[in-house]
């Protein structure tokens, strides 16, 4: 059995695993060298590659999302200054596994052998739990290497942070993520079955998880594909699609589809005359109601901001006076949305900035944007430089609210109709104090 809780000393040159195992596990790098993604950490200006450098070790704290190679690191680490690795997790652990790790990194030091004792999953470990660990930080008992994927401000002690650094690890760029992919292929003696487009697709999927990424080339390794997957086909693979909506009921979705065509044509007699054919039929008003306030924000929007204050007035109106009076709000819904100037320019703007936020996945927003409330907060950045819009002359600072490595986008286009208009112009007005300060 491996060295969990203590016992026999780990070995600490990483072993080949079986030829069975799992992709992610064979492409394990062997060295620090081989580490992808992480050179602000592992090259020779990095806090890692100076302490390999120097031959000694001082306590951390990996934090960092899956998939970046935390536990890797922490292996890696154990063998380029030839200590004795012993894992833990905190999630199967407790005091007495802890107590045993602890007693084998004694005997191991009385032995002359050094002990890194890797905690994964650290921040699950209680408040008593971390402070067990500070008595044998202190006296060099471990060298104590803990990883998480939690705000090490929030998920553990100040008392626990002050004795050790803690190192950041970055979600994995295109460019790790694609040695991945070339590693994988490498090894499997074969390149994978897609299409330029695809292999794009493929990373992109990964949103920065190196093991999540490995686990879908093994998927595809391990199918017969005749010819080479587009993005369609990729998606179709390795997805699972939604099932087919049941729909038996075909008259209940023709009429509501009509209703919505006339309300969106601006034709206030057939939208009236739809409703009038659904609510004849039996058809509840409260699902009537919830398909008018839909428009309201989808094809009205803020051409007309007070279309969605009417829909739910009238919503409200039926619910205090049931049928058939309260029938009477739902028309004045109706006709006030069909008169409506309309703008679908946010509807479209959602669609684009889901699309957007898919794509680009886990990019953290710029350091000046970010809430601060903790000192190691402030000390790697978090606010510096935020620039406060009020106390500017025209109320607007024109600083740049997008991620480093994402170009600004432009989802929503107000219309030249209804307030939509003044919108319009608003936001020119800002443009150009934004070129201006540019420039500037």
């Amino acid at each position: 059995m491996s060295d969990l809780f203590g016992g026999a000393p780990a070995a600490t040159s990483p072993q080949a695993p079986p030829r069975d195992a799992p992709l992610a596990d064979r492409l394990r790098p062997r060295s620090l060298a081989e580490v992808v993604g992480q050179d602000h950490l592992t090259g020779p200006e990095g806090t890692i590659g100076r302490m390999v450098a120097a031959g000694r070790l001082s306590s951390m704290i990996l934090w960092g999302p899956p998939g970046t190679g935390k536990t890797t690191l922490a292996r890696l680490l154990a063998d380029a200054v030839a200590m004795r690795f012993a894992p833990i997790s905190a999630v199967f652990s407790g005091v007495a596994d802890l107590k045993a790790a602890f007693a084998a990194a004694r005997d191991a030091a009385l032995a002359g052998q050094r002990t890194l004792l890797f905690v994964d999953e650290i921040h699950r470990f209680n408040r008593a739990q971390q402070d067990g660990f500070l008595p044998y930080v202190e006296d060099g008992t471990v060298t104590l290497v803990g990883a998480t994927t939690e705000n090490p401000s929030f998920a553990l002690n100040a008392a626990l942070l002050s004795r050790a650094q803690v190192l950041i690890l970055r979600r994995l760029d295109e460019a790790a993520l694609a040695e991945l992919l070339v590693r994988a292929e490498a090894l499997a003696g074969a390149p994978l079955p897609l299409t330029e487009d695809a292999r794009a697709a493929l990373i992109a999927s990964a949103d920065g998880d190196g093991r999540f990424l490995l686990n879908q080339v093994e998927t595809l390794q391990g199918i017969s594909i005749a010819e080479p997957l587009d993005p369609a086909g990729l998606a179709a693979l390795l997805h699972r699609r939604m099932p087919v909506y049941d729909k038996d009921r075909e008259g209940h979705y023709n009429l509501i589809s009509a209703l919505h065509k006339a309300l969106r044509g601006s034709d206030p007699q057939a939208a009236l005359y739809y409703l009038a054919r659904m609510l004849v039929a039996g058809e509840q008003p409260l699902y009537v109601l919830r398909r008018l306030v839909r428009f309201a924000s989808e094809d009205v929007g803020l051409a007309d901001p007070q279309a969605l204050v009417q829909c739910l007035a009238a919503k409200d109106a039926y619910e205090f006076l049931g049928s058939p009076e309260g029938e009477l709000a739902i028309v004045q819904a109706c006709l006030y949305l069909a008169t409506a100037p309309k703008s679908n320019a946010a509807y479209k703007a959602q669609k684009a900035a889901w699309r957007s936020a898919k794509e680009t996945g886990s990019l953290m927003p710029p350091a000046n944007i970010l809430n601060a409330p903790t000192k190691l907060m402030k000390e790697i950045g978090y606010g510096k430089g935020y620039s406060y819009d009020h106390d500017t002359d025209e109320g607007f600072s024109g600083d740049n609210y997008w991620p480093e490595d994402m170009t600004p986008q432009t989802f929503y286009a107000p219309v030249d109709r209804g307030f939509e208009h003044k919108i319009r112009e608003r936001l020119a007005y800002w443009d150009g104090l934004r070129e201006q300060r540019a420039g500037a």
